[in-house]
């Protein structure tokens, strides 16, 4: 009986794709953040003589600047779009 409850609850909307002020703010932060581990990264690699830790620094680098690129497509998004999709605290349901 509780699978069949489960199976009839209604589905959670997709949320809009909006971005707060808040939103902004985090991303900022945290593109910050990968945008310098990947140089601080990139600078060590450069002086290593070691071929084995430039490789395991290089691949640390790529994968914040990775993680940054994917921040980045949390930007792309028609914001006044998504905000006006948005209902309102006022608004009756």
């Amino acid at each position: 009986m509780q699978n069949m409850q489960q199976n009839m609850q209604p589905q959670i909307p997709t949320p809009p794709r909006a971005i707060t002020s808040k939103d902004i703010l985090y991303l900022k932060d945290a593109l910050s953040w990968e945008l310098l581990a990947f140089k601080k990264f990139h600078f060590l690699a450069q002086q290593s003589t070691d071929p084995e830790i430039k490789q395991a620094l290089d691949k640390a680098g790529a994968m914040h600047q990775n993680h940054y690129q994917r921040l980045l497509t949390h930007l792309q998004v028609d914001n006044n779009t998504a905000m006006a999709n948005i209902p309102s605290p006022n608004q009756q349901h």
